[in-house]
């Protein structure tokens, strides 16, 4: 119950309030999207590209813990998948963008916070290492399966389609922060101290700024119909994620504790809002991805609860 009260229910009361302020109609809802554009392409970036750029590569890049977390996003996106196409019925283009539901956790503006609470700032470095490479990776594979879904192997060449994939991906303002990260990393770059006090400002701004949008945006995702569905991308995200990145982690790596934490927490967050962004710049699948992501969102605070307590 302290875990709940302590680390869970702050973060989900700044979710809460965007969603009242919202709701109340204290705030527009292009104040809304102006806030997430804000936390999105400026202060997350810059928060992304300060923690990646001090990580200590040979303690925290472990691959182990990598491929416990990711075994289990693959595994959750495969589930959706074939339970989209061969269970339900749904059309191949929808089941990719289900099976995105499966794939991509809130890593970010859940995973975070809760770290931090639950473990303190010294914690996130896992969370770091995961998050990386988890935008290009996920969003490499997700795009790579629609264009092929679309095409169906009609009209789009090999080129083409690793020109598509590249040009989606690399627009994205959190691979340019994670990209700048890496190379400072690297390079071991030297920046001006004023420099990094104002990343350190804005970092400061990303996570409540990002919580309170992310409140603000899950007003618009009303779970209508498809709920069989919807509760099969629910349980890929918040139970057989963690499950598969705890058990590796923990029973096939015997990773230390802190490691552990960081794969199993990371995997156990709602679908990401980039679920419902991915099947709408597709046009597919948007009611399941929205319903998913609203519902996991507001699950998460018990099954969180829960992985806070099997966790040491």
């Amino acid at each position: 119950m302290q875990a709940l009260i302590e680390v869970i229910l702050p973060v989900f009361l700044v979710i809460g309030y965007g969603y009242l302020a919202r709701r109340q109609g204290w705030v527009s809802d292009e104040l809304v999207d102006n806030v997430m554009k804000f936390a999105q392409n400026f202060a997350v970036p810059l928060l992304l590209f300060s923690g990646i750029s001090k990580m200590d590569l040979a303690q925290n890049f472990h691959p182990p813990i990598l491929i416990s977390f990711y075994a289990g996003a693959l595994s959750g996106g495969l589930f959706c998948f074939l339970g989209a196409r061969y269970l339900f019925g749904r059309d191949l283009t929808d089941a990719v963008a289900i099976g995105f539901i499966g794939l991509f956790s809130n890593s970010l503006l859940l995973g975070i916070p809760i770290t931090e609470r639950a473990y303190g700032e010294a914690a996130l470095a896992g969370n770091f290492a995961i998050i990386s490479i988890h935008s290009p990776l996920l969003y490499g594979i997700g795009i790579a399966a629609m264009e092929i879904a679309r095409t169906r192997g009609l009209g789009l060449s090999g080129f083409g389609l690793m020109r598509q994939i590249a040009r989606s991906v690399l627009r994205n303002p959190l691979i340019l922060g994670i990209s700048a990260g890496w190379i400072v990393n690297l390079t071991q770059i030297t920046l001006p101290v004023p420099v990094w006090d104002a990343v350190s400002l804005m970092s400061r701004a990303a996570i409540p700024a990002a919580l309170f949008g992310l409140g603000g945006v899950l007003l618009r995702y009303k779970p209508e119909g498809d709920m069989r569905i919807i509760a099969w991308a629910v349980f890929a995200s918040l139970v057989l994620h963690p499950a598969i990145a705890y058990g590796l982690a923990h029973f096939g790596f015997g990773l230390d504790i802190g490691s552990l934490r960081s794969a199993t927490l990371t995997a156990a967050m709602a679908p990401g809002v980039n679920a419902y962004l991915f099947a709408n710049m597709y046009g597919v699948a948007k009611r399941v991805a929205a319903s998913s992501v609203l519902l996991g969102t507001g699950l998460s605070i018990l099954s969180i609860w829960c992985w806070l307590a099997i966790l040491p």
